[in-house]
């Protein structure tokens, strides 16, 4: 990756019709999202993504409380997803949404039963000084590419 560059990308191909890839993306998006990539601060009980522009994306937790991460800018079922990226560098929920970068994630078919998505997280550097460092997390083994991973996983017989 180079210094200059303000986007990660990743894909990953999934044996599913474009529909339902989309549908697990979003609306089962805490069955693929892995356990350990949560900032709420209790015991995770579900993770809760709104279908339509102006949704947002939030983890649920045990005792009730909410973590609202993300806000959903763009749902175009089932070919296109944008949402914001409200984290800030220091891992906690970003106030400031002029500091957030956005996720676009697109849903190509590749055959009747085959879909491969592109995930691009872009406009890093919208973080401010240090934004490389989430360009460096988000884009290691442990950021967007495990997630595609288990997202990939999460149709395996």
């Amino acid at each position: 990756m180079q210094a200059t560059d303000t986007s990660v990308w990743t894909t990953v191909q999934v044996d599913v019709p474009i529909e339902q890839a989309f549908k697990v993306f979003t609306e089962g998006m805490g069955t693929w999202w892995n356990a350990d990539h949560h900032i709420i601060e209790v015991p995770l009980k579900e993770m809760i993504f709104e279908p339509h522009v102006g949704g947002r994306i939030y983890d649920l937790g045990v005792d009730g409380s909410t973590c609202v991460w993300a806000r959903v800018l763009a749902y175009e079922p089932s070919t296109r997803l944008v949402f914001s990226w409200d984290i800030g560098l220091d891992w906690k929920i970003e106030t400031d949404l002029s500091k957030t970068s956005e996720v676009e994630v697109r849903f190509f078919e590749d055959g009747p039963a085959s879909t491969r998505v592109e995930l691009e997280h872009r406009n890093l550097d919208r973080h401010g000084d240090g934004w490389e460092s989430m360009r460096a997390g988000v884009g290691s083994a442990n950021g967007w590419p495990a997630l595609a991973t288990s997202f990939g996983g999460a149709f395996a017989a």
